[in-house]
């Protein structure tokens, strides 16, 4: 697959993502920026939602990951489905009750400004954070595979990247957001779907021995009950699956962003049940992709398993023994999961920072609302591109752990507050919160340190709910007698 076709791939995309955007984003005003109008339909939005969560990490990693952990990653896939129907039936009526532009007004409304401003800016240093290191990985993959090769330096493909997602951003904001990331679904789905024919076909499998090839294969064992004290046990993954799309779904700007856009609670409702039973299913395709594969790897002369099993998706799409469109595939799914989950991130970057840290929301001027609104669309812009060059000039694989370690534990706190705020009923000192939101994570890192060194017991995703423990610890003491 020459560099050529890859641009080719990328530019053609764009296109179709501009056009989309432009036809979304005619008669936009503020209230379509930050809410969609709440106009959106309930179908439309649960399809949007379920791609939504897929990254172009997620992308390239998930097919990878059934060399070393099998179908693990099912475990907490079913955890989802049930954290959604948590976030249906709990949040949802919840913020459309206190009819919330952003979710965090939710912290001030029941706590103060302190509560939530800490909140805000959790969200904002894990939003940014997180969507810059998976951008980042996904911007590398295309630097090897088409710009390196061309000469374009790495710091021009991030510039006119981020220019082109702020441009089809800037108008509709989440109303374009929610129809672009349809597009989104769409484009993964097939892709993964497309691969997955060619392969087996290249394998020489028809339907039902794929499926035979499949189930007979060791990557593809679900279930984990034996070891307790590894990150792939099953009770582990479970739980954590549930809190952590709470966390992450239910308590993001960028996720509920899209959800508080429908009509009403009750279609919101319907969107999350259906969106969290597809993710499911597309998950499980995902890694029936991985184990083929892994078949493809072994059964073709010449070709070896890579050291990363990430690379593992992209060195077989590009493959000489393979058609020239399952690299075009691939680098098709690549790009709508990773741009259009950039363009979401901005959205929400902007409408949190706009509405939460700056109180713009509360001008009366419509005019004064949209210029701040645009400056801040900018500025995030401008701050994602030069935390992914910094990324690259610094960029090991330590660095980069460091930083998706320090997003998630970001989550934790807020899963804490809004824990607390829903099934207590008395106040907190308001201006301590904030200590109280540092401190948790801090002490979860030297815990974690701990149960690693003495009892060799690894800690995998549950490290968010010990987070939000810690934090709702710290806010019981700091309750006051007055009932609200």
């Amino acid at each position: 697959m020459t560099p050529i076709i890859v641009l080719v791939t990328i530019t053609v995309y764009f296109i179709l993502l501009l056009v989309v955007s432009a036809a979304a984003g005619r008669g936009s005003n503020n209230a379509s920026f930050f809410t969609g109008n709440r106009q959106a339909p309930w179908p439309v939005v649960a399809f949007a939602t379920m791609g939504a969560a897929i990254s172009g990490v997620t992308f390239i990693s998930v097919p990878g990951m059934v060399v070393t952990k099998g179908y693990s990653y099912l475990q907490m896939a079913l955890g989802f489905v049930v954290g959604y129907v948590a976030i249906a039936f709990v949040l949802v009526p919840l913020f459309y009750k206190r009819n919330l532009v952003s979710i965090y007004g939710y912290l001030e409304q029941r706590f103060g400004m302190m509560t939530y401003r800490s909140g805000a800016w959790f969200f904002f240093i894990s939003k940014m954070l997180g969507a810059a290191v998976r951008f980042f990985v996904v911007c590398v993959v295309l630097q090897s595979l088409a710009f390196g090769p061309l000469g374009v330096p790495f710091v021009f493909n991030v510039v006119v990247t981020i220019a082109l997602i702020w441009l089809y951003t800037m108008r509709g904001g989440v109303k374009t957001v929610i129809w672009t990331d349809l597009l989104k679904s769409f484009c993964l789905i097939l892709s993964v779907v497309l691969c997955i024919v060619f392969i087996a076909d290249g394998l020489g499998l028809d339907f039902e021995g794929t499926i035979s090839a499949v189930a007979a294969d060791e990557t593809s064992r679900i279930f984990y009950f034996d070891d307790p004290k590894s990150g792939e046990y099953f009770w582990k993954q479970f739980v954590a699956g549930i809190f952590m799309v709470i966390a992450t779904t239910g308590l993001d700007q960028d996720m509920m962003q899209r959800n508080l856009a429908c009509r009403n609670w009750r279609e919101s409702q319907k969107n999350m049940v259906v969106s969290g039973i597809s993710q499911f299913f597309v998950i499980a395709l995902f890694l029936v992709l991985g184990t083929l594969l892994v078949l493809y790897v072994r059964s073709t002369p010449g070709m070896s398993m890579p050291e990363k099993t990430d690379e593992l998706f992209g060195i077989v799409a590009s493959h000489g023994s393979m058609p020239v469109v399952v690299g075009v595939v691939f680098i098709l799914g690549l790009i709508s999961a990773a741009y259009s989950a950039a363009g979401s991130a901005l959205t929400s970057l902007t409408t949190s920072f706009t509405v939460d840290i700056l109180g713009a929301d509360k001008f009366n001027d419509e005019c004064r609302l949209t210029r701040t609104r645009r400056w801040v669309h900018v500025a995030m812009s401008t701050a994602m591109g030069l935390v992914i060059i910094v990324f690259y000039a610094i960029s090991d694989s330590d660095a980069i752990s460091a930083v998706y370690t320090l997003a998630s534990y970001t989550y934790g706190p807020i899963l804490g507050l809004f824990v607390y705020g829903l099934v207590m009923k008395c106040r907190v000192r308001d201006r301590w919160v904030p200590v109280v939101c540092i401190v948790a994570p801090v002490v979860c890192y030297f815990v974690q340190r701990a149960l690693l060194e003495y009892w060799g017991y690894t800690m995998s995703f549950e490290l968010l709910l010990l987070n939000a423990a810690v934090t709702f610890a710290g806010l019981l003491l700091l309750s006051k007698r007055e009932r609200e």
